[in-house]
């Protein structure tokens, strides 16, 4: 299984993002996935999560509002769009999958917010 992030960088205060993870060697379209992210000296937390289907989605109440997952099935792509962002939502942001009976990580990508 791979996990792979990409649309991370470097982004002022107020400004947006999307993140995209390219799953493979899963099936994607039975996994539950979600985004996770690490800030230096922080636990890793949740951000958001989408059933499989798409239909059902939760998010950290520091998010909502502004962030937005979401799901292609069709490629096999996981995303996130961050609007709003502030110097709090500054981490490395990671995908996560669950395929039974274990859960899978991509290698995370930076996102930095400036003041």
């Amino acid at each position: 299984v791979r996990l792979v992030e990409s649309g991370g960088g470097l982004v002022q205060a107020g400004g947006s993002l999307r993140l995209s993870c390219a799953a493979s060697g899963l099936t994607f379209s039975s996994s539950t996935m979600g985004w996770y992210r690490q800030a230096p000296g922080k636990q890793r937390e949740m951000v958001a999560t989408i059933n499989i289907g798409g239909g059902r989605t939760n998010y950290a109440d520091s998010v909502k509002g502004r962030f937005t997952v979401s799901r292609d099935n069709a490629k096999n792509t996981l995303y996130l769009q961050m609007n709003s962002l502030t110097p709090e939502d500054t981490a490395v942001y990671y995908c996560n999958a669950y395929a039974f009976p274990r859960y899978y990580w991509g290698q995370g990508t930076q996102v930095t917010v400036s003041s």
